[in-house]
C-alpha cells in the first residue's frame, strides 16, 4: 500500500499537467511589434490626400476599456461609418513589450490620461487634440452619443473656417 500511494499521486499530477485548457485566446487588437511611427506616417499621408484627419487610439491588448471601445465601434454601424468616412485610424500599442516611448513623447505623453486615449492629427501630422476617453463614458461603458459628438467636432470639415462663421 505504501508503494501504491506515490504511484497514484504521480499519475494524478501527470494527468492534471497534461489536461487541456479551454481558455479564451488573447485579444490581439493592438500589434506590439508594429512600427507605430511608420503606421502614423502612412495614415497622415492618406488623410492629407483624402481631406481627413487621423484618429489614433492608444492602448493595449491588456486594456479592457480599449477592447470595449474597439468592440463598440465595430458593433455600431453609425460609429464605424463616421470614423471610416472622416478619419484614417491607427491603433498605437502601449504595453510592457513595446511602450512606444519615442512616438508618445512626440505626441505630448497622452498616456497621462490613462487608456485608451484618443489623438487627432491633421493631414500634416500635427497633433490637434488629445481626448481623455473617460469623458466619453456613461454608466459602465462608452457612450455612442458622446463618441459621435467627439468625432463630429474634430473631423476635417468641422475645423474649416467656412463651417465656423458666427
Amino acid at each position: 500500500m505504501k508503494r501504491l500511494i506515490p504511484i497514484i499521486f504521480t499519475l494524478f499530477i501527470a494527468s492534471v499537467s497534461f489536461a487541456q485548457t479551454t481558455t479564451k485566446p488573447a485579444v490581439t487588437i493592438y500589434n506590439p511589434k508594429a512600427n507605430a511611427q511608420a503606421d502614423i506616417d502612412v495614415a497622415v499621408a492618406k488623410a492629407k490626400a483624402a481631406n481627413k484627419h487621423v484618429f489614433i487610439q492608444v492602448g493595449g491588448n491588456w486594456c479592457i476599456w480599449c477592447i470595449r471601445f474597439h468592440d463598440l465601434v465595430n458593433a455600431t454601424p453609425a460609429l464605424k461609418e463616421l470614423l471610416d468616412k472622416n478619419y484614417e485610424t491607427v491603433l498605437l500599442n502601449w504595453s510592457p513589450e513595446n511602450k512606444n516611448e519615442a512616438v508618445l513623447k512626440k505626441l505630448n505623453y497622452p498616456g497621462r490620461f490613462g487608456f485608451p486615449v484618443f489623438l487627432i492629427l491633421d493631414g500634416d501630422g500635427k497633433l490637434i487634440h488629445t481626448q481623455n476617453s473617460a469623458y466619453l463614458e456613461e454608466g459602465s461603458g462608452h457612450s455612442v452619443k458622446k463618441i459621435t459628438e467627439f468625432l463630429k467636432n474634430w473631423n476635417y470639415a468641422a475645423l474649416l473656417p467656412e463651417n465656423n462663421k458666427y
